[in-house]
């Protein structure tokens, strides 16, 4: 889930159309991030049924430690290919990305797609 792309006062459900998840999964998923004080949750004043949520400084925290850690990943698998290597690996990922999401894009529900 990208929870860092969402505007501040997001609804679960938003989360789980926008992620293709089922919104029950979304729920667990959030609990535990609210759990870790990653994401704050707080009753929705337009619909008392809903909850509001944002992602806390500590979330942002850690989403920015987490992205830093996958770059020096990267840097470290690709620290012997050529520039030229690395060239086509980006073209190529680019490509099954799009793939992707073009057949998971023929998916209302990710989940019910397996």
């Amino acid at each position: 889930m990208q929870i860092e792309k969402l505007p501040a006062d997001c609804h679960a459900r938003e989360l789980a159309a926008r992620s293709g998840l089922d919104p029950s999964t979304v729920s667990r998923a959030v609990a535990s991030l609210v759990s870790h004080g990653l994401v704050e949750r707080r009753a929705d004043p337009a619909d008392k049924r809903a909850s509001l949520l944002t992602v806390t400084p500590a979330g942002r925290a850690a989403l920015t430690d987490t992205y830093d850690w996958y770059g020096r990943i990267l840097d470290t698998a690709l620290a012997d290919w050529t520039p030229a290597e690395v060239a086509a690996f980006a073209t190529a990922l680019g490509r099954f990305t799009r793939d992707i999401e073009t057949v998971l894009g023929h998916h209302d529900n990710l989940e019910a797609a397996r």
